[in-house]
């Protein structure tokens, strides 16, 4: 053990003989962040729910022994939640010995899940991060840890509550479990359909490429009777391709979105008059700045009918002379849809602001 570890085991023996006391955020206030509907449960209940150590640590920002303390050296793969919430935190794919005696993790599962703020308790300036949903003290992150990151999260076990990768789909974190497969601990197939509704009845789906996915899913959640989108990659060889591979542009896929919607409210016609709205349909193998086969302009049909339908729109659209350019989008038939990473799901919505190169022209 290093110096450094062993100063924060000291440490971690004065925080947990001092008292309780349940505090907001105890490091400022970020309440204005919170974007959840989660309502944490009163102090009183918790107490009744949460066992002595767990209530000391989420609410009240201490510290449990290092060395004596769930999960510091749990080696079974899984994620870990926040034990009020529920809320992913962390995935053992990122978990790793840091001989501190807490678990300790290279990264989030998102970031965006996590507030940081600064410690000054103690009399020394450390980084606290907190659960964003459940304002659960989690502990500290320091800048002294493996690659790629250089980051090790250092968590308390009592602020978490692990989930076995064989009991995630049960317990409602299936979505995660993508991760698990491209890391070769589960096979491809035990990981579910993120967006199974899609066969439900009286729904359908279009499958799309227009460019960068994370500007395309984000217009079409705007579209009247879409029901659900995911982002992904399919029109390639390559099985179950991460997002790193498809940047190379020699996968042979498109970044594409899945949206699932009421054909009651929305026809798959102006679905595809929408989508030829969204982006440039002329340009080959590129939209704005972004540039490769990854990129190019697709409708990846299901059936007969989406086929014709599709085909119909297209020349609809050279005939009326919309655009000054030949249309170049590609109409094929639609393969293995791979679902992307989950920081690229909904990744607008949970970064405002963010990197965004498509806007809805007038219909």
């Amino acid at each position: 053990m290093n110096r450094f570890h062993m100063t924060c085991v000291l440490l971690s023996l004065a925080i947990v003989a001092a008292g309780c006391a349940p505090s907001e955020t105890t490091a400022g206030d970020h309440s204005e962040e919170k974007m959840s509907d989660f309502e944490r449960p009163s102090d009183d209940e918790l107490k009744e729910t949460l066992t002595p150590m767990q209530y000391k640590v989420a609410r009240c920002s201490g510290t449990e022994p290092a060395f004596n303390n769930e999960y510091w050296d749990n080696k079974e793969p899984g994620i870990y939640v926040d034990v009020v919430s529920g809320e992913p935190l962390f995935s053992s794919l990122d978990k790793y010995d840091s001989g501190s005696g807490w678990p300790s993790f290279t990264k989030p599962i998102d970031e965006s899940s996590l507030v940081s703020l600064e410690d000054r308790s103690f009399g020394m300036t450390r980084v606290e991060v907190r659960s964003k949903d459940a304002d659960s003290h989690l502990g500290h992150v320091f800048p002294d840890g493996p690659g790629p990151t250089g980051l090790r999260y250092c968590i308390n076990s009592a602020s978490m509550r692990f989930i076995p990768v064989d009991e995630m789909a049960e317990q409602g974190y299936g979505q995660y479990l993508m991760a698990f497969a491209r890391a070769g601990v589960i096979p491809l197939e035990d990981v579910p359909t993120r967006g199974a509704s899609a066969a439900a009845e009286g729904t359908e789906e279009a499958i799309l490429a227009a460019g960068c996915f994370w500007g395309v899913e984000h217009l079409f959640k705007e579209l009247d009777g879409v029901l659900e989108t995911e982002v992904g990659y399919t029109g390639g060889d390559l099985k179950n391709p991460s997002y790193r591979q498809v940047t190379t542009g020699r996968t042979g896929h498109a970044e594409a979105v899945r949206v699932v919607f009421d054909p009651q409210r929305t026809t798959y016609e102006e679905v595809l008059e929408y989508f030829f709205r969204l982006h440039d349909p002329t340009t080959l193998n590129r939209q704005h700045n972004d540039v490769g086969p990854q990129y190019r302009s697709a409708v990846f049909f299901t059936s007969d009918a989406q086929r014709a339908t599709a085909e119909k729109v297209v020349r609809r659209l050279e005939q009326t002379g919309v655009f000054d350019d030949p249309i170049v989008t590609e109409v094929t038939e639609a393969g293995v849809f791979w679902s992307a990473e989950e920081y690229h799901q909904d990744y607008l919505d949970k970064n405002p602001g963010g990197y965004m190169c498509h806007v809805l022209r007038e219909g």
